[in-house]
């Protein structure tokens, strides 16, 4: 099976016998819901909804927690989760980890008490594990960015900023990593209502075209109007987070969509259940 060695992550432990009430109360992703032997993404919200801090997490035994993030944010992060610890019972510790190794296209099952090889369920087809122990060989992060980016998995800092989208943006509301069900949490009730009233437009497409795309940042437009940017892009296929108003807008009136002055076509991963709305007019949000 294919690998990488994924570099500049980093670990944060939070463990405790209230650590799972403390993150319960604070993260967008349901704990509950939260297996042995799996990585959920999820977000730390601010009160008006947008992702401060995005992260993959799993269980790493009884009454703890390790959750991945990128190692620039890793001690922001922490910093943060202190301030909400108040008075539970939860210790909060980082470990500086320069690489996390990643397999693709694997059909075997880990063991619920391997703490240390996880499923990123990000990915339907639950084919991509994480390993955090550590590897001698790099393996192949091009291929894997490649997967990564035909899947339609964003990550912020390559697709998006931090601080700039809503969770349904990135669509952590697809892939598991918000819970509809549970209770309060930072910025619940922005998630909540977009949810709810259907509002949300900007979301993550693939994009492809005919030759090499450009650099991510570049803006997505419609006779000059601007209808999303571009994000992580390898060779021909890219991922953008665009409005899907305007999108439909422009392929029901047979417009080009151009990233710079590219052509690109622009698709819904196959395994979202979001549909292109129908009726665009492509105004702005409420």
């Amino acid at each position: 099976m294919p690998f990488a060695l994924i570099e500049d992550r980093a670990l944060i432990l939070v463990s405790g016998p209230e650590a799972e009430h403390f993150l319960q109360n604070i993260l967008t992703v349901d704990l509950e819901a939260l297996k042995p032997g799996e990585a959920k993404p999820g977000a730390l919200l601010t009160p008006q909804g947008k992702i401060l801090f995005d992260f993959l997490i799993s269980r790493a035994g009884d009454d703890a927690f390790r959750i991945e993030c990128r190692a620039d944010i890793a001690s922001d992060f922490q910093r943060r989760l202190m301030l909400y610890k108040l008075r539970a019972k939860a210790e909060i510790s980082k470990q500086d980890q320069s690489v996390v190794t990643v397999r693709w296209q694997d059909d075997s099952t880990p063991s619920g008490t391997d703490s240390t090889s996880v499923v990123d369920t990000r990915f339907p087809s639950g084919s991509v594990r994480r390993d955090y122990e550590p590897a001698s060989a790099q393996g192949d992060p091009a291929a894997w960015h490649a997967f990564r980016v035909s899947s339609g998995i964003a990550e912020s800092g390559l697709d998006y900023q931090l601080g700039d989208a809503f969770p349904h943006d990135v669509l952590l509301d697809q892939t598991g990593g918000v819970g509809f069900r549970k209770g309060c949490y930072v910025g619940q009730e922005v998630v909540s209502r977009m949810q709810h009233r259907g509002t949300a437009r900007r979301r993550v497409l693939i994009a492809s075209a005919d030759q090499p795309l450009p650099a991510a940042g570049t803006d997505l437009t419609v006779n000059g109007r601007s209808v999303g940017t571009l994000g992580s892009t390898f060779g021909k296929t890219g991922l953008a987070i665009a409005r899907i108003d305007r999108v439909k807008t422009a392929l029901d009136g047979g417009q080009t969509i151009l990233a710079g002055d590219v052509p690109v076509q622009l698709a819904i991963p196959e395994w979202a259940s979001f549909t292109f709305p129908q009726d665009a007019t492509g105004t702005e949000d409420a």
